[in-house]
């Protein structure tokens, strides 16, 4: 490329003589980032396409200068520009790099941030060359866990530390719509607004540019989402030429968000090959569509063979592919609780006990079960309750469980159920972590 046409592409996504866009923070992520890029290793964003990954990096820029870097000493890269599409090769980086330097003459070690860097084949070859020779401080984000994996492991194994970056959680959803929630009267007054901003989450899930649309171009926008992360992420990735097959497997497994599946009846519903199926299933995790959960088994072997629960990243792509009539409520409020523990560090499994008594969520943390969690609409009959109660003892049993906590999660007023047994709102355990040090 002319180098003339380079400076005005990194021109147009740089701020180095326009202001920055207002931009509304994600704390826990821009702390977490910040802190990363201090340490002087490479910091990789990792996490679905449109999940606000570009827009952290712009955060990032935003402290930077605040804390007094000239921007000058920055440098974006959005490496999904149109005008590099013939020139995603190492080389491109290199060229990128040498025209900055010339034009901006940054004054100190530059910070260089690299978005959507899979695009270009073999970079970390270049990255682990700027790190080594320390010629710049590193920040790149990513859409492909298989890919970006490997290509780390192999190359900058030891030299980065990794975020995982999701769609809104509900209370970042609430500071997005400026629904603030510091006390726990807070929580009971803005009771009706929290139930409101509920249901719009449940509907059209967290992606963050999602919120500035009305009902029927949110829908709009999520289907070019999907498609953008099935053909980007997965059809130009592996080369396949079975996308109907493919969006079929993708929509069957967002539809029904939390179900136990196996990959012989995915190959039976679609009448594909085992190893087909396998596959698609994979790629789709890879490119962050869906979450596996396996069942708990204090053999590993075993839990590699057993069947396993898939999870929708976010229920807005869920619900692009279900049909309104039918009642979700129970799997979407599972779905939420899911991704939440994942936000909040536990390693997740269901467990299964020998009578078929489902536990939907058993918590792992530091290499220590903590936690037997059941997620449901509602107890308010006698049925219901036994249906969720009666797992608890069941697997303590089984798997010689002590000091676990036992909880339900539901719509429900919060209340003590038992002696070992407590119920939690979901609203309430969804918004805790902004009144805990009340």
């Amino acid at each position: 490329m002319e180098k003339l046409e380079i400076l005005e592409i990194l021109n147009d996504w740089n701020y180095w003589n326009r202001e920055l866009p207002s931009i509304v923070p994600r704390t826990t992520y821009d702390e977490k980032i910040a802190s990363f890029l201090q340490k002087d290793e490479v910091t990789v964003l990792k996490g679905i396409r449109r999940c606000g990954k570009s827009t952290l990096l712009l955060n990032q820029i935003k402290t930077l200068m605040f804390c007094g870097v000239e921007s000058k000493n920055i440098l974006f890269v959005n490496l999904e520009d149109p005008r590099f599409v013939n020139h995603l090769d190492v080389k491109l980086l290199s060229q990128i790099k040498d025209v900055y330097l010339e034009y901006l003459a940054p004054t100190t070690k530059p910070y260089i941030f690299l978005d959507e860097v899979q695009n270009i084949p073999f970079w970390e070859k270049w990255v682990n060359k700027e790190y080594e020779l320390k010629l710049s401080h590193l920040a790149i984000t990513g859409s492909n866990s298989s890919m970006l994996s490997g290509e780390i492991a192999s190359t900058l194994s030891g030299r980065y530390l990794s975020v995982e970056v999701s769609p809104l959680s509900f209370l970042e959803f609430l500071e997005f719509r400026q629904i603030k929630i510091s006390t726990k009267l807070d929580f009971v007054n803005k009771k009706i607004e929290l139930s409101r901003a509920f249901e719009e989450f449940i509907k059209y899930g967290g992606f963050p540019k999602v919120l500035a649309y009305d009902a029927k171009e949110k829908k709009e926008l999520l289907s070019t989402y999907k498609d953008s992360i099935l053909l980007k992420d997965i059809v130009a990735r592996y080369k396949l030429k079975n996308f109907t097959t493919l969006e079929e497997i993708a929509s069957y497994l967002l539809a029904n968000t939390g179900i136990i599946q196996s990959t012989s009846k995915i190959k039976n519903n679609f009448k594909i090959s085992f190893d087909m199926a396998s596959d698609y299933v994979e790629y789709l995790k890879n490119a962050y569509m869906i979450h596996e959960v396996k069942k708990f088994d204090y053999s590993l072997k075993k839990q590699n063979l057993n069947d396993r629960k898939y999870y929708a990243a976010d229920l807005g792509l869920a619900n692009l592919y279900r049909v309104g009539n039918l009642q979700y409520r129970g799997d979407d409020l599972e779905t939420i609780v899911y991704l939440e523990l994942l936000r909040r560090g536990y390693k997740v499994y269901y467990y299964k006990t020998s009578s078929n008594q489902e536990i939907d969520f058993l918590l792992e943390l530091d290499n220590k079960i903590v936690e037997l969690i059941q997620v449901t609409k509602s107890i308010d009959n006698e049925t219901t309750k036994k249906r969720e109660m009666d797992p608890f003892s069941k697997t303590i049993e089984e798997l010689q469980l002590t000091d676990v906590k036992c909880t339900i999660i539901s719509e429900d007023k919060s209340t003590k159920i038992s002696d070992v047994v407590g119920m939690v709102n979901i609203l309430e355990w969804l918004v805790e972590k902004s009144f805990l040090t009340e």
